[in-house]
């Protein structure tokens, strides 16, 4: 997941530093979510990572004079989804055995 803000703001209009890297985004195919104070854009890392770089370029050659961006995994790795799955499934099983019938 990518979180960004360019500025300057403009609270009339979206400037076209605004413009151009919210175009990166959804030409990347991410998942967008346009918030108040900044945009949020979810994919794969290998999407995210060149978006980013993308939108790093053209946010500043369209004007933007500050670009605030933060990157986040949410993705759980299968070993970590495979290991959850086996514990879940350890409880239930434990919760059944010695119960009432």
């Amino acid at each position: 997941m990518v979180e960004f803000t360019t500025e300057p703001f403009e609270l009339d209009t979206f400037p076209p530093h605004a413009v151009a890297a919210r175009k990166v985004v959804d030409e990347a195919g991410l998942d967008v979510a346009v918030g108040p104070f900044g945009t949020g854009a979810e994919g794969e890392a290998g999407q995210i990572l060149a978006a980013v770089s993308k939108l790093l370029r053209e946010s500043l050659d369209a004007g933007a004079t500050r670009i605030s961006v933060q990157v986040s995994v949410l993705a759980e790795t299968e070993a970590e989804t495979e290991a959850e799955a086996e514990a879940e499934a350890e409880a239930k099983s434990a919760a059944g055995e010695g119960g009432t019938p």
